[in-house]
């Protein structure tokens, strides 16, 4: 898996992307977005059938592109478009093939700020 540190941001895209873009298409995506594509932060993308999965991210002097291909099931997509942030749980979820949609987290106790 990837790792990830708690300053990486993870960026869901909502709308299909097609597969056949490699760095260079998935790049302009992310440039198009406003989003600085050299930040380190993964860009992830998810095909129009749904069963299909690339994870963009740059790291030290280059872009790294993960793929992942589901053989039954279809990844969940975000709503609408543009894109979401979303945290690496989610993205775990996600890659499992898993609707987060679905899944209920316990309420997590944290302090008050004053």
């Amino acid at each position: 898996m990837i790792g990830l540190s708690s300053a990486t941001k993870i960026y869901l895209f909502a709308e299909p992307v097609d597969m056949r873009k490699g760095f260079d298409g998935l790049s302009y995506i992310v440039k198009r977005q406003g989003l600085d594509i050299f930040s380190g932060h993964l860009f992830v993308f998810i095909s129009k059938r749904g069963d299909r999965m690339k994870i963009l991210t740059w790291e030290r002097g280059g872009f790294a592109l993960w793929y992942k291909r589901l053989e039954k099931g279809t990844f969940k997509r975000a709503h609408g478009t543009g894109m979401i942030k979303i945290d690496s749980g989610i993205l775990a979820i996600i890659l499992e093939g898993l609707d987060p949609d679905q899944m209920s987290r316990p309420k997590r106790w944290s302090p008050q700020v004053s």
